[in-house]
């Protein structure tokens, strides 16, 4: 039986920066919204629990050491990131369950005790309609300034999952920029890659083009929106911002041959709604390219991954 399009939903709204408990009640109202529209899948960007924290580019002086503009913003940050066994994730699993959808989610997550407490993570969950997490992946490599501000991940999250509509992945930002990490999921045999970005720039549209064209898959890149006024208050901007919007979206869906599904959507602060076409359509240009097949070589190339979790 030929595979259906796939209802797919991009949050780009933004969230209410450090106020979990604000972005988790907005995270379910979003989710109830999608239901109503019949949302198969639905995606939330890089760190959208609670705000990327883009004051790490936009602000000065944030790498002077113990600067305490700065640790307030970090602090005020770890205290609204969220953890796995926390009451407020229950309450979104809740939510999923109740309304049946796949949903795929960026977050900054904490560890409150034993092993890796007192550093944060940038990381993406994966939850099943039943509301239970399927995937969790730590971003392998915090992209330059993120160092101030997260920790190193692990190969534990580097695989996809089966839905009805295909094997599903994702990857964070710079990841797409690091061949093996690439590979890594390409071997998992994605069908839909999640490219969770803060937001979706031409360098970043590259990136996502690249990987559905090696990967033989769709890729949806996420982006989301923030404002000067969701800075941490203490920070001052490096220059003077033309717009109010430091993050502009620019979500967008790409497939296979490069092509663009759905242009970038710049300044849009709503969730996009599309209809993905069946990953049928994937299996021809398969015949060209397949990176983990024909084209991997493994007589002549070794690869393995550590997928051991370390917290």
């Amino acid at each position: 039986m030929k595979s259906k399009a796939t209802k797919i939903a991009i949050v780009q709204e933004s969230p209410v920066p450090n106020s979990l408990s604000r972005s988790i009640k907005k995270a379910i109202s979003i989710i109830q919204k999608a239901a109503k529209k019949k949302t198969q899948l639905l995606v939330f960007g890089e760190s959208w629990l609670c705000g990327y924290p883009a004051w790490i580019d936009y602000c000065k002086d944030v790498s002077l050491w113990d600067h305490p503009p700065v640790k307030k913003a970090w602090a005020e940050m770890y205290k609204n990131s969220i953890c796995l066994n926390s009451k407020e994730l229950r309450q979104l699993q809740t939510a999923i369950k109740k309304h049946k959808l796949w949903v795929v989610l960026g977050l900054n997550e904490v560890i409150h005790s034993g092993k890796g407490n007192g550093t944060l993570y940038n990381s993406v969950l994966t939850f099943n309609p039943k509301g239970a997490i399927v995937n969790h992946h730590r971003k392998l490599m915090p992209t330059f300034t993120e160092r101030l501000v997260h920790g190193t991940g692990d190969g534990n999250g580097l695989q996809s999952v089966d839905t009805p509509f295909g094997r599903l992945g994702s990857l964070i930002c710079w990841e797409h920029w690091m061949p093996l990490s690439r590979q890594a999921m390409h071997d998992t045999g994605e069908d839909i890659h999640i490219a969770l970005w803060p937001m979706v720039k031409a360098n970043n549209i590259i990136a996502s083009q690249q990987y559905a064209h090696e990967g033989r898959c769709y890729v949806i890149a996420t982006g989301q929106m923030l404002y000067k006024k969701d800075l941490p208050k203490g920070l001052e901007l490096k220059k003077e911002q033309k717009s109010d919007a430091l993050l502009k979206g620019g979500s967008c869906i790409i497939g296979p041959n490069c092509e663009m599904l759905l242009e970038p959507q710049y300044d849009k602060d709503e969730t996009i709604y599309f209809d993905l076409p069946p990953v049928d359509d994937l299996i021809p240009e398969k015949m060209n390219l397949a990176v983990s097949g024909h084209y991997q070589r493994p007589d002549v190339f070794n690869f393995e991954v550590n997928r051991k979790r370390l917290y």
